[in-house]
């Protein structure tokens, strides 16, 4: 299968997804519930990533979604630790004599993936990785529906998946919680956190949003969606906080964003 290149543009879809992501909410407490199971395996998971360089809840998020959580099936694919893996990736771990131990075979899997050598564990690096363990294909061959590997569970999917290798189903619905929406939770509960997603330019008393004619802001998209609520502003929710963007907020709060050069300070002059 051709491999999708990480790139800017798909750094900024993943942004603006996790920026958007909404957990449905008949499934919030099933999301606390594998994050529970998650907490109390944390220092299992810190064995496995410390060594390897890796974050600790890149390796919890593969092992619920290849395995339910269970420490008896390989990290590669779920298959039982009594044997090597029989589905793909097949014959893993090479070395060594089953049983094996959760620990060498999580290992295993996360060395052949080559995930020892990826040093972008940003939020969308993560997110890239993570789609990638489980393939391209619904990016490849279904872009209509974005990978329930990732959004099981939220606003962004609703249908449509692999119901075996290489047979698709328009109308079937994983009822696994995708991996990006326990993430999403997770950074909710401030259980991970990205600070590379902060530049160094961005102090702590800084706005999340601030004028732009050419940056793209998930903020952005919020807040022209916010605005558009009120009567005799109509803006395209395009997330390039602008112009038009600015005036629509003066208009209901008395105040231009910050950057604006038509704000010079005071109500109705800067932010």
């Amino acid at each position: 299968m051709p491999k999708i290149r990480f790139s800017a543009r798909l750094a900024m879809e993943y942004r603006r997804l996790f920026a958007t992501c909404v957990i449905d909410e008949a499934r919030l407490a099933e999301v606390e519930e594998i994050l529970e199971k998650i907490a109390q395996h944390r220092r299992r998971y810190l064995q496995v990533a410390e060594p390897l360089s890796l974050p600790w809840h890149f390796v919890a998020l593969v092992h619920h979604m290849e395995a339910s959580l269970d420490f008896s099936r390989h990290l590669h694919n779920g298959d039982p630790l009594t044997a090597r893996t029989v589905r793909h990736p097949a014959g893993r771990p090479k070395t060594g004599h089953p049983p094996f131990t959760w620990e060498e075979s999580a290992a295993d899997a996360l060395r052949c993936r080559r995930l020892t050598t990826w040093k972008d564990w940003s939020l969308p690096g993560t997110l890239y990785k993570l789609e990638e363990y489980n393939g391209w294909g619904y990016r490849l061959y279904h872009p209509h529906v974005l990978s329930p590997y990732l959004w099981s569970g939220s606003n962004h999917y609703r249908r449509g998946k692999y119901t075996a290798d290489g047979v698709w189903s328009e109308t079937a619905v994983s009822r696994q919680i995708g991996a990006a929406v326990l993430l999403r939770r997770m950074a909710e509960k401030g259980l991970v956190d990205f600070p590379k997603e902060l530049s160094p330019k961005d102090a702590p008393e800084r706005p999340l949003l601030v004028y732009s004619m050419t940056e793209w802001s998930a903020y952005a998209e919020e807040l022209q969606r916010f605005l558009n609520r009120f009567p005799g502003i109509y803006l395209r929710v395009d997330g390039f906080p602008g112009r038009k963007t600015s005036a629509a907020f003066r208009k209901v709060t008395g105040f231009y964003l910050m950057g604006d050069p038509r704000g010079q300070g005071g109500p109705g002059r800067g932010y």
